[in-house]
């Protein structure tokens, strides 16, 4: 029932025009699911429009405009619940607080505390390990359980979890509708659709992060589209917010899988724009604020996210990263990691991007010295386009001083070539 709901996860009027207190993101809302293949057109659009302006463009998405909301909140809380159960039996087997990936249960344990609990009987749960052929080295990580999710929700037999709050089962979901698989599978179907198009024209596709309570879910889906289409190259970009305190566990969780799965890992990593309405919600409903503290350890996390994936670059040449920032120290930070590791720009394994008319100062430099630069463009409506471009516009303010000392520079560079005679050297 809905008492029982995460409070995250649960449907608070005052948010339902989530745009309010959104810095730099544009909001869709769902209609039904023909304004959703409408979207999906205008995605294919601005994919052909990326392919006819430049060579290995990229062009964005957002999956709220393919999917019902709702069921992305919904699946977003599964997610969720079915990760906070592995967490729970780690910390009854002593491993609380440990690395993602240092953590692993083992199996005989586990499946002793499943019986105990009610879950299922120990022949049960060791069905579902052979089954999907995990535990045979006696334990099993984040990722193993990750893959025994789908087969476990598809049981007739309702799932039960333990609430850690509690000690009382509830269930982990009552099954999904037939309209919500239908969901499910049409939004997988769209971006079926405009992964194809995009390795067709060449083009790279981005799926933008967007609110905490849809992440798990959007995560979840691109990662599906990266196991398919990132064979080869990487085609799907993933986003990382890396404002939030989860970002590391969610980067590193992800190469982990790409490397065993053997695909292209592809990341845009952001600082993220939903910063103000997520507190004020957090603070409302009464749950636990997803957000960094502070903005110093929201840029410790960037750095760390982008150095693991730089790392991940030099060892395996099989991921990709775009920094799409804004902030200079963060530019410096990169082309310094990228020296020291022997990345080159020619690679194309490391590339930056700015929004269009901001940070020239960052952009045109970088694009001078040979790398992968890309300017982010803002399309639609003008009613629309400007309220995104003033919030962006105060978001970055700040590096107006930038820009001043950028002309200052420029200005000192015209004098010395006027007074040395080099003006055109």
């Amino acid at each position: 029932g809905a008492e029982q709901r995460e409070k995250q996860y649960r449907a608070h009027q005052g948010f339902g025009d989530h745009c309010g207190g959104v810095t730099g993101a544009h909001t869709y809302f769902y209609a039904d699911e023909a304004k959703c293949d409408q979207h999906m057109e205008t995605f294919l659009r601005c994919i052909d429009a990326s392919s006819g302006s430049s060579e290995d463009g990229f062009s964005a998405i957002k999956l709220t405009a393919l999917a019902r909301p709702q069921f992305l909140v919904r699946f977003s809380e599964v997610l969720v619940k079915w990760r906070r159960f592995f967490n729970q039996m780690a910390a009854e087997q002593g491993q609380a607080g440990r690395a993602v990936l240092e953590t692993k249960l083992e199996v005989e344990k586990l499946q002793e505390a499943l019986a105990n609990l009610g879950i299922a009987t120990k022949a049960e749960s060791q069905q579902w390990f052979t089954g999907e052929s995990l535990g045979t080295s006696g334990t099993v990580d984040l990722l193993d359980w990750n893959t025994l999710f789908d087969s476990r929700t598809k049981l007739s037999r309702p799932l039960l979890i333990p609430n850690r709050k509690t000690g009382q089962l509830e269930l982990l979901l009552s099954r999904f509708s037939e309209e919500e698989e239908l969901q499910m599978e049409r939004t997988l179907q769209r971006m079926d659709v405009l992964a194809k198009r995009a390795m067709e024209k060449g083009v790279r596709l981005m799926v933008d992060a967007e609110q905490s309570y849809f992440q798990p879910a959007i995560s979840r889906l691109t990662v599906e589209t990266q196991r398919r289409f990132n064979r080869n190259q990487p085609i799907i970009y993933n986003t990382y917010q890396c404002y939030l305190k989860e970002a590391h566990n969610n980067v590193t969780g992800d190469v982990e899988l790409s490397r065993r799965e053997g695909w292209h890992f592809g990341t845009k990593l952001v600082r993220g724009a939903y910063m103000e309405q997520e507190r004020e919600r957090a603070a409302q409903m009464g749950y636990e604020d997803p957000i960094n503290p502070t903005y110093e350890k929201t840029n410790e996390m960037y750095h760390r996210c982008l150095n693991y994936v730089l790392e991940e670059i030099k060892h395996s040449r099989k991921a990709s990263v775009m920094v799409a920032s804004h902030n200079e120290d963060t530019v410096k930070f990169t082309l310094r990691r990228m020296m020291e590791l022997g990345i080159h720009p020619a690679e194309k394994k490391v590339c930056f991007g700015q929004l269009l008319g901001m940070c020239d100062q960052i952009t045109f430099p970088l694009g001078q010295a040979g790398f992968p630069v890309y300017k982010y463009v803002p399309y639609g409506p003008v009613k629309e386009v400007l309220p995104y471009l003033s919030r962006r516009a105060q978001e970055n303010r700040g590096f107006m001083q930038r820009a001043n000392r950028e002309r200052d520079l420029l200005w000192k560079e015209v004098k010395r070539r006027l007074l040395t005679g080099n003006l055109f050297s």
